[in-house]
């Protein structure tokens, strides 16, 4: 027989852990598919946001989260080690590596709900059936009243379900790497908004700092030339030793036609990818999460078009906070001459006393 569940969640990255573990925690008859066997050791996002630790503690992880993660106080804004700016957070940003924060989820949803996460299951198809949407894996059959996509930038259900991809901005590329961090600020961030395009660095748990790169295109280096590259454009010294294995990668900035059609809706890069200069995309998508689980408990999924509306104010919400990292990039752009001294003096007046409430709220994602 053909097993029926409520809900059924595609992808079990931190998105679609935390939608797991919110519906699980309402008593909804949830499931959760993933296509890998073993959790990934990826650790490319890191902070987490004040909007987002409220997200994560409705699903009962807020502590955990707090006790191991370091928090991020301000951000010092500088140019040829030079001071230009900064904000101070009232709220802190805690830096915890994502694949950590993904095992507190799993171990939380396993906890709620022990037989939801089902690791190995690859979805191979997807198709509307009368009563919901019929989900095929490698080796079974189910059908979902809902079905949601938290399957990434590259989704299955986004595509299956012929929902568009569109292009906000064109490409940017970085290269990252991890070292110990002897810059003697353990709780801020540090932009260094050079002539050549930005340096920042971001404090990690374990006296560790996170060192990305803008190159504007994609590059590999090897921990001699990281180093260097940070050496020359922030006149910085990381140790080559103490450094992580340098990973580039493009920032881009895509967005779904709709966040849902049917019985289908879609959550965090599913629906939506943001740049990640500015750390928003992963606490954007736990306010997915957070809205989708709110929807369900007031919806009926029977009903036509049963998540117009949480599509539609997600989509919304998304386009605000693409746009925010619209403007992070460009204040990170490569400039010289009269640009350069222009952003150095923005810079300046943005992070000034009639500007600051704004400006911390924009980095924190207040309103989002």
């Amino acid at each position: 027989m053909t097993a029926r569940h409520d809900v059924v969640i595609v992808g079990a990255g931190p998105v679609g852990l935390l939608l797991g573990c919110l519906l699980a925690r309402r008593g909804t008859d949830v499931v959760v598919l993933e296509r890998d066997a073993t959790p990934s050791a990826r650790t490319r996002a890191v902070g987490i946001h004040p909007p987002g630790l409220a997200a994560l503690a409705a699903a009962g992880v807020g502590d955990e989260i707090v006790e191991e993660a370091v928090p991020i106080r301000g951000g010092t804004a500088l140019c040829r080690g030079r001071w230009i700016g900064a904000l101070a957070f009232a709220r802190p940003v805690l830096s915890l590596a994502q694949n950590r924060t993904e095992a507190l989820l799993e171990a939380r949803l396993s906890a709620l709900a022990p037989t939801a996460l089902r690791r190995g299951a690859a979805v191979v198809g997807i198709r509307a059936v009368a009563d919901g949407v019929e989900i095929a894996t490698e080796g079974e059959r189910m059908v979902a009243r809902t079905l949601v996509g938290a399957d990434g930038t590259r989704s299955l259900v986004r595509g299956q379900a012929g929902i568009e991809w569109e292009r906000f901005d064109d490409d940017v590329g970085f290269v990252m790497a991890d070292a110990d961090d002897e810059t003697g600020s353990p709780a801020t961030a540090l932009l260094h908004l050079e002539p050549e395009g930005v340096v920042e660095s971001f404090p990690l748990p374990g006296a560790r700092r996170r060192w990305v790169v803008r190159t504007d295109s994609r590059v590999s280096v090897d921990r001699e030339g990281f180093a260097a590259l940070v050496r020359e454009r922030a006149g910085t010294d990381l140790d080559p030793a103490s450094l992580g294995e340098p990973s580039s990668f493009a920032a881009r900035q895509r967005i779904a036609g709709t966040f849902a059609r049917g019985r289908i809706a879609l959550v965090g890069d599913a629906a939506h990818e943001v740049s990640p200069i500015g750390g928003q995309g992963m606490n954007l998508g736990w306010l997915d999460a957070r809205a989708f689980a709110a929807a369900v408990a007031g919806t009926d999924p029977d009903v036509a078009d049963p998540w117009a509306a949480y599509a539609q104010a997600r989509r919304r919400v998304a386009v605000r906070a693409m746009r925010r990292a619209r403007f992070n990039m460009a204040m990170g752009a490569p400039l010289s001459g009269a640009a350069l001294r222009g952003r150095n003096l923005a810079v300046r007046i943005l992070s000034s006393a009639p500007f600051r409430r704004t400006m911390t709220g924009a980095f924190t994602m207040r309103g989002l």
